[in-house]
């Protein structure tokens, strides 16, 4: 186990180096291994363009490499030029016929390309060459996924962890396939088998908390990550993913503790560190908070969710005029945050820019049409602004989302009956009494003015249990 963390190190070494050299304009030598370290680690973080730069610069060393020509195909099927990757993977084949590889570069291309039958018969020719290939069963794996056929893919992420226990990536796709064709529990003993052949693989505890936490059983899923942290202190995702696990449990200073190891010494990530900012929001102390996520944005001025938390912050201690600004530099960072927009509407609305409120509650809703509390928002502004048919109508939405919660049928009587439509008012009350008596004095908590109707405390008497 202590070797698989030293090669991991190593390589994050050496792909540190190939980036100063990089950003030096300095000459890039290292042998070919290396290379094939550099290019692998892009690929699996998803960096395709610096696994590309890579390749190159690899290839510009190692010009008849036919493993840097495969990487190659291989990056340029990733990055959706599939005519470029067939020319290249066609050449290869010219070159080595027998190589499995070229297979495998051709199932990957018809993955990316969606031809998800074709790619399988691509990789199950590469594993009638090589059948202990991990990568290969891992990427029958993702063609079965992409293909829809979830219990397919297990099977072949199984196998690939079976060859290979380390594949984070093969992890969770494997428990993602497992969720979506609801069958986690019985996969309970999958997990297990790992840390019962070797109790002292932190990966295979590693492996077996990631299973427990997306059971939500994070007691179990505390425990095993634990125990990967006691045999390998320096295993950096596993605290975080401990951290992440304390979180869940509202365990927020057990979280931070956790968060604060989840990186090399001196060296934290911006994440990290926004999460520790996060910890602190939770606990109500916000100067701790506001350190943290100052610091990842020092790290890391493009971190939305640090600017976001920051505006929380001062929206929580009633700073509104100040929340602003950092709202809406998370809006202007990640636009796509139903979250961010609903946020920056309230603080808006509260210092009395209504129409700069209202055009946040739309986007809110336009980006996030699921997320109800932005159409709640939205057509509450607009009632108070006498906009009564114009809020009824967007409660609807909501009504509409969530048909059995009795809330959202109170608001929509209220405006309702404000906007004079008596009969539809009386029809959403019914409804609303019947999914939940007890809650119609939510009706008279928002609209106290309603007290004195009592054809409608008729109605609602005759729901009384």
């Amino acid at each position: 186990m202590s070797e698989h963390f030293e090669h991991h190190r190593a390589v994050l070494d050496t792909v540190r180096r190939f980036e100063r050299m990089l950003n030096s304009n300095e000459p890039v030598f290292f042998d070919l291994e290396d290379f094939e370290n550099i290019i692998d680690h892009y690929v699996t973080s998803t960096q395709f363009d610096k696994a590309l730069q890579a390749c190159e610069a690899a290839l510009g060393q190692y010009p008849f490499s036919t493993e840097l020509l495969i990487d190659r195909a291989q990056v340029m099927a990733m990055r959706g030029d599939y005519q470029e990757a067939e020319r290249q993977i066609n050449h290869v084949a010219t070159l080595d016929p027998t190589n499995a590889d070229v297979a495998v570069t051709r199932g990957i291309i018809c993955t990316q390309r969606g031809d998800f039958a074709q790619a399988v018969e691509f990789f199950q020719a590469g594993l009638e060459k090589e059948p202990e290939r991990e990568d290969i069963h891992f990427n029958l794996g993702l063609a079965y996924q992409s293909w829809q056929k979830f219990k397919s893919a297990a099977k072949h992420y199984k196998q690939s962890l079976r060859l290979q226990p380390d594949n984070e990536t093969g992890v969770q796709e494997l428990l993602h396939c497992l969720a979506i064709s609801d069958r986690l529990d019985e996969h309970e003993d999958f997990f297990k088998r790992f840390t019962d052949d070797d109790p002292y693989s932190a990966i295979a505890w590693y492996n077996l908390g990631q299973y427990w936490y997306r059971r939500e059983q994070y007691d179990k899923a505390a425990e095993a990550f634990d125990y990967a942290v006691v045999i390998s202190a320096d295993f950096y995702d596993a605290h975080h993913w401990l951290a992440d696990t304390f979180v869940c449990q509202e365990k927020y200073r057990e979280a931070i503790a956790e968060f604060e190891q989840s990186y090399p010494p001196n060296e934290p990530t911006d994440e990290a560190l926004c999460n520790i900012g996060e910890c602190y929001e939770k606990l109500r102390e916000w100067e701790p908070a506001r350190k943290f996520y100052h610091k990842a944005i020092e790290l890391n001025p493009q971190m939305d969710e640090a600017w976001f938390g920051q505006g929380v912050i001062l929206q929580e201690q009633g700073r509104w005029f100040e929340s602003i600004h950092f709202f809406r530099k998370a809006v202007e960072l990640y636009g796509d945050s139903g979250e961010y927009w609903s946020a920056l509407g309230m603080a808006e609305n509260h210092v009395g820019n209504v129409v700069s409120a209202l055009e946040a509650f739309e986007k809110a809703t336009e980006v996030a049409p699921e997320e109800v509390q932005a159409w709640v928002n939205w057509s509450a502004i607009l009632y108070e602004q006498g906009h009564f048919g114009e809020a009824a109508d967007l409660v609807r939405h909501a009504v509409e989302l969530h048909p059995l919660e009795s809330h959202f049928h109170y608001m929509l009587c209220a405006y309702l009956l404000a906007d004079g439509r008596l009969r539809e008012a009386y029809a959403e009350l019914e409804t609303a009494l019947s999914l939940n008596y007890e809650q119609h004095s939510l009706l008279f908590d928002y609209f106290p003015e309603l007290r004195q109707q009592p054809a409608l405390q008729r109605l609602i008497d005759q729901f009384r249990p």
